[in-house]
């Protein structure tokens, strides 16, 4: 049963505030005047920090509870899925990057402005903010889930709300105080003390159990019911798996693509370099390291499966304790912190799930669009805002929405259970709804001469409807066939962005001079 934290507990999370304030106090001393200071670091993010900060922003809540809870449940294809995000590095960064250094944007969707107009800007600028509320809010919820059940024993939905707040101010704080530089270094605390977290669990985990490796390894490969948990590809072409590899190969690669050169939350970071190669060096080295990280988080996974499900090698009767929580199954990691660590290590490991769940990054990001591709083309057509002013309307976008996130964080605890998906899924499957508009609208931009700035409008929307038109929910409701309720998310935007592709394509350019692609 869940235990209330202690002082000890308490204490260690007090320490966690500390250190990250004091970090956020030392990267932002420096007074900001200028929006590229706030928005960009002013371009001088180090390669190694920028890499370690895209790491922090990719893995988040997703990875600290969702990738135990994978490879409790399944097996170990989400390591291979690592391919997909390592093609589409090396896409974006060949083939994106350069572009947005050459064109010295702020945001990845000025680049759209050259090749379609203001208004293929401003509507991917849209879909971009629409996606990054989806994404970041279901993080939020995600990370609400765990510190409800600190703070309150239980996940009641009042209890969530005050959770998501909380997670919220801590966001916000940090986001207004520095912008993109104070993230950056915060990032990299974070990262530090989720991978120690990690490590502890892992090494406690290991203690716990009484078998030997080579008993555990057997066990893992050969279940009861004959499944290899150990299986690394999975080959097959059901639709209804997501780390399967033609899945990789298709819809993973896909939404990395949408996520690494598409998604400002990732392109803000890579844009802080001082030039495109460093920006494409952060972004590789940042997939590289994900593996070792991936590989701790399906560990503990594995051996929570050996604690909880096989009490032959516990030597037990009955095994541990249920792996549930108020009769949720998609909370085994938190169940075993609060239930099984001793105080003190419980209260380190609570400290790297907060740091996994920070929001600042989704903050800074959206902050950066609304300013830079609405706001600031407004004001300055009518000679209004200096630098300073901008930085200003910056941080009060930030807390506007910070609000939109904390809203949708509340919607993502209902939406979440009307999918019954396990929480990697449905954080995933959450970012195809914008990424396949976005898609589409780049490849057409990027590799033909073909688009107008009404057909980029009218590819966002039906990317966005194709994905919708999948979600369980909504085949119920309309009365769609009932296999497309089951198809995976990866498949669901490679729909999505062929959709999305043929109907951009469909646009001609208004004149000559917009003819040219992208270069």
């Amino acid at each position: 049963m869940p235990l209330s934290f202690t002082a000890f507990d308490w204490t260690v999370l007090g320490g966690y505030v500390t250190v990250l304030a004091l970090a956020g106090y030392l990267s932002s001393r420096r007074r900001i005047v200028r929006a590229d200071q706030y928005f960009l670091a002013s371009h001088k993010a180090p390669t190694w920090l920028v890499a370690v900060s895209v790491l922090s922003t990719v893995q988040s809540a997703a990875t600290f509870l969702g990738v135990p809870d994978n490879s409790y449940r399944g097996d170990y294809a989400y390591l291979a899925a690592v391919a997909g995000p390592l093609i589409a590095a090396f896409v974006v960064g060949w083939v994106l990057i350069p572009r947005f250094y050459a064109a010295r944007v702020s945001t990845v969707y000025e680049l759209l402005e050259v090749r379609f107009g203001t208004v293929a800007r401003r509507a991917a600028g849209v879909m971009y903010l629409v996606g990054r509320i989806l994404a970041s809010g279901a993080r939020l919820y995600l990370a609400a889930i765990a510190v409800s059940m600190i703070m309150f024993l239980d996940i009641e939905p009042e209890h969530i709300v005050i959770a998501s707040f909380v997670l919220l101010v801590f966001g916000l704080a940090f986001t207004f105080m520095g912008g993109l530089n104070s993230i950056i270094w915060s990032d990299l605390v974070q990262v530090v003390l989720y991978l120690g977290a990690a490590l502890t669990v892992l090494v406690f985990l290991w203690t716990k159990i009484p078998a030997s490796p080579d008993q555990i390894l057997t066990a893992l490969s050969s279940t009861p019911e004959g499944v290899d948990k150990l299986r690394l590809f999975d080959f097959s072409f059901d639709l209804s798996k997501s780390f399967s590899v033609p899945a990789i190969l298709t819809g993973l690669v896909l939404l990395n693509i949408g996520n690494s050169g598409l998604d400002q939350d990732t392109t803000q970071r890579l844009l802080a370099c001082d030039d495109a190669r460093s920006g494409r060096n952060a972004l590789i080295w940042s997939v590289v390291a994900s593996i070792p990280v991936i590989l701790i988080f399906l560990m503990i996974g594995s051996l929570l499966y050996v604690f909880y499900q096989r009490p032959d090698l516990m030597m037990t009767a009955t095994g541990a304790v249920a792996p549930t929580f108020q009769g949720e199954k998609i909370t085994v990691f938190m169940h075993f912190i609060l239930s099984e660590l001793p105080p003190g290590v419980r209260g380190l490991v609570t400290v790297g799930v907060i740091a996994a769940a920070a929001v600042n990054s989704g903050l800074i990001s959206m902050s950066a669009v609304a300013v830079n591709d609405f706001y600031r083309p407004w004001a300055e057509k009518r000679g209004r805002g200096d630098e300073l002013h901008f930085v200003r309307a910056g941080r009060a976008m930030t807390i506007l929405l910070g609000f939109c996130l904390f809203g949708m964080s509340i919607l993502c605890y209902y939406w979440q259970r009307a999918t019954s998906a396990p929480l990697l899924d449905f954080v995933l499957g959450v970012m195809a709804f914008a990424y396949a508009g976005l898609l589409g609208v780049y490849f057409t931009a990027v590799f033909t001469r073909r688009g107008s700035s009404a057909s980029v409008v009218a590819a966002l929307i039906v990317g966005f409807l194709a994905v919708t038109a999948f979600q369980p929910f909504v085949v119920k409701i309309i009365g769609l066939p009932v296999w497309m309720g089951t198809i995976a998310f990866p498949w669901q935007l490679t729909f999505g962005a062929i959709l999305a592709t043929l109907v951009c394509l469909v646009g001609r350019p208004p004149s000559a001079a917009n003819t040219g692609v992208v270069r």
